[in-house]
């Protein structure tokens, strides 16, 4: 869903308490706690803020604030992406990729391999050492 400058810009000054025209790494922080309910660093908002400056000394203009909702909403995209992904690798409902399930779908696509070489494969993305990938496994071999 893509939203309107008009959105953003509303969004904008609602995460600007001091009414300065820019948004600090405190009151970004205030805004995602009260959000998503979590306890976030200032630090580590501060590197996010830094990455995105576009020479507000240390704060994030309008501009900025809109690089990080829209590179936000591009990740989400990423994520569903990797999600439908793993749901075609998964096949035996047991939400993880077992090397059966990534043999039988290697094959559809047309790669000639064992079962024992898709246990290999596997092996060196299994993160927790069960001998299959869970999700967040899966995303980590992914990027």
């Amino acid at each position: 869903m893509n939203k309107s400058s008009n959105d953003y810009k509303r969004i904008f000054e609602s995460f600007d308490e001091d009414r300065d025209g820019t948004v600090s790494p405190r009151e970004l922080q205030h805004r995602v706690e009260l959000i998503f309910h979590e306890e976030i660093l200032v630090e580590d908002l501060e590197i996010v803020v830094e990455s995105l400056l576009n020479g507000n000394n240390g704060q994030l203009g309008l501009e900025d604030f809109v690089r990080l909702m829209e590179s936000d909403q591009k990740e989400e995209e990423k994520l569903e992406d990797l999600k439908k992904a793993f749901q075609m690798y998964e096949m035996d409902g047991t939400d993880c990729i077992t090397p059966k399930s990534l043999n039988r779908m290697l094959n559809r696509l047309g790669e000639s391999i064992s079962v024992d070489e898709c246990v290999g494969m596997i092996n060196r993305f299994d993160l927790n050492g069960d001998g299959v990938l869970n999700f967040d496994e899966f995303r980590a071999m992914m990027v």
